[in-house]
């Protein structure tokens, strides 16, 4: 049996509060068998991830609105709408800020997929969550290593 062929409109897709922004997994790894997950990111203005790695995701990103800084071991690149970043397998370090004034959007494919369940469960913690700021960073980085990455402090690439 052929599988069968995925559309999405604008307004479907599991919709997320995360850091700030408001995620929108597109494609989930449960739609494709695990092979990949496709997330539109709205970043907000100074927002972005800290530095971190995942030795076993691909992650792509295809800028749609914005400029955002991209940050890694190999250094810096200012991705501008229509820009592309690829961030392989392996284990790089690499973080991103929207540099703008206004929220960034971003395209994100990240093969296999797996990072589209990290931020469901993220954001499904931090909508329940009543702990303390240091009980909230320990759980968000158990769940971060749960699905493979390693945390970094935020300067962590300014050291380099």
């Amino acid at each position: 049996m052929k599988p069968a062929i995925i559309t999405v409109d604008e307004t479907e897709g599991q919709k997320l509060k995360i850091a700030g922004g408001n995620y929108r997994i597109i494609i989930s790894g449960k739609q494709t068998n695990g092979e990949y997950a496709v997330i539109e990111m709205s970043v907000p203005p100074g927002a972005g991830p800290n530095p971190h790695s995942h030795a076993d995701f691909l992650e792509t990103f295809y800028v749609l609105e914005g400029e955002v800084s991209f940050k890694s071991e190999d250094g810096t690149y200012i991705a501008k709408q229509n820009s592309f970043v690829n961030i392989p397998k392996g284990g790089i370090v690499h973080g991103f800020k929207n540099l703008s004034d206004k929220p960034a959007k971003l395209l994100c494919t990240v093969t296999p997929a797996g990072l589209d369940d990290l931020f469901e469960e993220i954001a499904g913690y931090l909508e329940t969550n009543s702990d303390n700021e240091i009980e909230t960073k320990e759980k968000i980085n158990s769940i971060f290593e749960k699905y493979g990455q390693k945390m970094f402090s935020p300067d962590y690439l300014d050291r380099i």
